[in-house]
């Protein structure tokens, strides 16, 4: 077998002391683009082969579930590659593919299989599938191993009953929405309904708390939890049961984290009693054939309205590390070197994000050529703009034979503004696609068949047995549903338990009585065959029996015939499952399906141009990048501008956006925008200010590399933007009284910034208050 030497000679000095680090505590600063998932990927393979570590003891946690498949398929590929050259002293494309099948499955079998990779949401269902019943809820409620995965659309769902029919609230005052937004906010701080009636004793705290407190009331009776609850439960039941915990701790002896900068402070709590048995940080000491080793980039942080907090990868040298400065620490890696962007994107990357304070110091250094200056343009309006970007993207592709249409992204830092950028793709017949649209699964019909699989699976799962019973249409009316579920609730018992009480049922339903028994029975036909019977033929032989394919082939219209393939779809979603995952069953098919993510759909080799806001774009990567929408006020919002940590976030928004660009980057704002209606002026982003101005090209720009090159169209802007380049702010003060072209006279309320790099928020009478940058908007002052 070949040495370690020669195993990790491809990697570069940084990432090869990250992969060698074998026990303790560790913290991989990794910069965009520089290789992150090579590090982990083969530290994974270097624990297994260099200090035989089993992998059952290794833990590793990543953002997506499509990182996790990528993850396990390097690793697949690598132990395959090494086993290929050990037996038959060959690459593996080399050999026949039936023998790269035999190696591939060998690898699986005895490596891949055992590890742990996975979200914290799939990692953490595993747990509770083991454990969930030893825990001991404080109101008493409990949960079988059995549990359904309640997503946001259930979940939602769930509050607005509790919300307008049980506890009769004015859904205007208490909207349904915000109130699951701030029980979600709650679990992800690790708070119960009394934790958050203390942190906000107001009228509207104690009542979101009733409302959090009836819903995990309502989630346990459905034997259900949402997807803050797979994450908040294990860490309580590591609280209060020291063998669970000592069990899992002892399992994991290896622990990686991916995109640390975006846990929440219930995942540190987990990863923190994972790896110190309970023990606070300062007094475990206990590394001896252990480790924690994390990944992240506070530059990247941009998900804190997920509860996401960047100061836990900034705690983290006081945490688990040896506290010491950049240059003496043994606990922490940087890895600077990038390999996905040219150099003038990466300088540009570099200026913006120093302006931030709450950051570790690092430098992105590029390891390919200077490329193309950055192409800043200023549009008249948004359809001017998008007239521009669909002109580049037009010329780009068909001069240029290596880029095709999904080498493209357009990134924005709202959903609306992606509809005059779909008129003009659609116009000239361009395929395009939203990132971050619908899910697949979040489709009404994909929902009404993984209704009737959870029902089967879990039958206290209330909520999908209410959506399935009349779907389709059986003559199961919404009273005698309702009849049925008052009964459960008089007697105390399930509406499952209720639906299987033949005199019940006859009493209660009527003439609907026949078609309650006909439903029960498909469901109790598949619930006895649900141990022994592969999920696909559970799903096969559920929608025949239910009517709901042939209901959708009666309809007969092009929705319905939509809907059919998509359900034909899910069949084979269910039947890759198999295929994919030895021994599969209904439940874990179930669990995946509730934790998919759009992201994990993303493919950056389809033939469309990408549209997606910025958020979305995190961890993608495109040849040529379109930032548009660069005005104050919408880039960075309105709201971030009167709070400085919000204003970083944006900007950290701003340099991932950056960043997603490996060849051509171009930047674009416009003169005024359609806002709720009315034309409003707009001013260019402070953050324009904040690029080196001698990377920026405002007219035609020159070749691109490796044949990229096309010609762009003049700028009619080029004097007003080299103004934007050159000017210098002036000293103002709190009071100031000026005057602008457009708003008219104003007084100067809040000065955000210093030096050079300021801007003002101005009252204006009549109009509100804008905010303005002094060095890109001309005011006068009134003396």
């Amino acid at each position: 077998m070949p040495k370690t030497a020669d195993f990790l000679a491809h990697l570069n000095p940084s990432q090869r002391r990250a992969v060698e680090h074998y026990c303790g505590p560790l913290l991989v600063v990794a910069g965009a683009g520089s290789g992150k998932t090579r590090a982990l990927t083969y530290r994974i393979a270097n624990l297994v082969l260099t200090h035989r570590v089993d992998p059952e003891n290794i833990l590793a946690v990543t953002f997506t579930n499509k990182a996790a498949r990528e993850m396990k398929e390097r690793i697949e590929k690598l132990f395959a590659e090494r086993e290929a050259q050990s037996k038959h002293g060959k690459p593996l494309e080399a050999l026949p593919e039936h023998e790269q099948t035999r190696l591939k499955s060998f690898v699986y079998k005895t490596i891949t299989k055992d590890l742990w990779i996975g979200t914290f949401h799939a990692l953490c269902s595993r747990i509770l599938r083991f454990d969930i019943e030893k825990f001991r809820h404080p109101g008493g409620y409990s949960w079988n191993r059995n549990f359904s995965i309640f997503d946001e659309s259930d979940a939602q769902a769930l509050v607005k009953d509790i919300v307008i029919n049980q506890l009769n609230l004015d859904d205007k005052k208490f909207d349904p929405r915000s109130v699951r937004y701030a029980i979600s906010n709650a679990k992800n701080q690790g708070w119960s309904p009394a934790d958050l009636e203390r942190e906000q004793p107001n009228f509207r705290g104690r009542t979101i708390a009733n409302v959090y407190a009836e819903y995990q009331k309502a989630l346990a009776a459905n034997n259900a939890l949402d997807f803050d609850d797979l994450i908040l439960i294990p860490v309580q039941l590591f609280r209060q049961n020291e063998q669970v915990l000592a069990y899992w701790h002892k399992r994991f002896r290896h622990i990686l984290v991916d995109e640390y900068q975006d846990t929440n402070r219930t995942q540190y709590d987990l990863i923190r009693l994972l790896v110190t048995n309970g023990e606070e940080t300062e007094n475990f000491k206990d590394w001896e054939y252990r480790s924690v080793f994390v990944v992240g980039d506070a530059d990247q942080s941009i998900y804190s309205f997920r509860a996401a907090d960047f100061r836990i990868l900034l705690e983290f040298q006081d945490d688990f590390g040896d506290g010491l400065p950049d240059d003496d620490t043994r606990t922490m890696v940087k890895l600077e070197e990038n390999y996905r962007s040219t150099a003038n994107i990466l300088e540009a990357a570099n200026e913006l994000i120093e302006n931030n304070t709450e950051r570790i110091d690092k430098v992105l250094r590029a390891t390919r050529g200077a490329g193309e200056s950055i192409f800043l343009f200023r549009a008249e309006d948004e359809t001017d703009e998008a007239r521009f970007v669909i002109d580049q993207i037009r010329q780009l592709e068909q001069n240029n034979p290596e880029l095709h249409w999904g080498s493209f992204a357009i990134l924005y830092r709202t959903n609306a503004q992606s509809r005059a950028f779909e008129e003009f793709l659609g116009r000239y017949g361009i395929p395009y696609n939203i990132v971050g649209g619908l899910r697949f699964y979040d489709r009404k019909e994909i929902k009404d068949v993984l209704g009737y699989l959870r029902a089967i699976a879990n039958p206290q799962d209330t909520v999908s047995l209410k959506r399935v019973i009349n779907t389709p249409r059986r003559g199961i009316g919404k009273t005698t549903i309702d009849r049925l579920e008052s009964a459960a609730r008089d007697l105390d018992r399930t509406l499952w338990e209720v639906l299987t009480d033949e005199t019940l049922v006859s009493t209660l339903a009527g003439r609907s009585a026949k078609a309650v028994s006909g439903f029960t029975n498909t469901i109790q036909t598949w619930q006895a065959k649900l141990e022994d019977t592969p999920p696909a033929e559970i799903v096969q032989g559920v929608l025949e029996d239910s009517g709901y394919v042939a209901d959708l082939k009666a309809q007969g219209t092009n929705e319905a015939d939509d809907r059919l393939q998509n359900v034909q779809e899910l069949y084979n979603a269910v039947l890759q499952f198999e295929e994919e995952n030895e021994g599969a069953t209904l439940l874990m098919f179930l669990a995946n399906a509730s934790l998919a993510s759009d992201l994990d759909n993303t493919k950056e080799d389809q033939r469309q141009v990408s549209l997606m806001t910025l958020h979305s774009s995190k961890g993608l990567e495109f040849p040529v990048v379109f930032l548009v929408g660069v005005e104050q006020g919408l880039f960075p919002n309105f709201r971030s501008m009167e709070d400085p940590a919000s204003l970083e976030e944006e900007r950290r928004l701003c340099y991932v956006g950056i960043t997603r660009a490996k060849e051509r980057l171009f930047i674009s704002y416009a003169r005024e925008r359609r806002l709720y209606g009315t034309r409003e002026p707009a001013a260019p982003s402070l953050f324009l200010a904040e690029l080196p101005k001698e990377l920026l090209l405002t007219s035609a720009v020159g070749a691109l590399p490796k044949k990229l090159a096309t010609p762009i169209r003049e700028v009619k802007a080029k004097r007003a933007q080299e103004s934007l380049l050159n000017t210098h702010a002036d000293d103002w003060k709190v009071g100031d009284r000026v005057v602008h072209k457009a708003y008219g006279a104003g007084q100067v309320t809040h000065i955000f910034g210093a030096g050079n790099k300021i801007c003002l928020a101005i009252k204006f009478p009549g109009q509100g208050q804008k905010i303005i940058d002094p060095k890109i908007t001309t005011l006068q002052r009134v003396i």
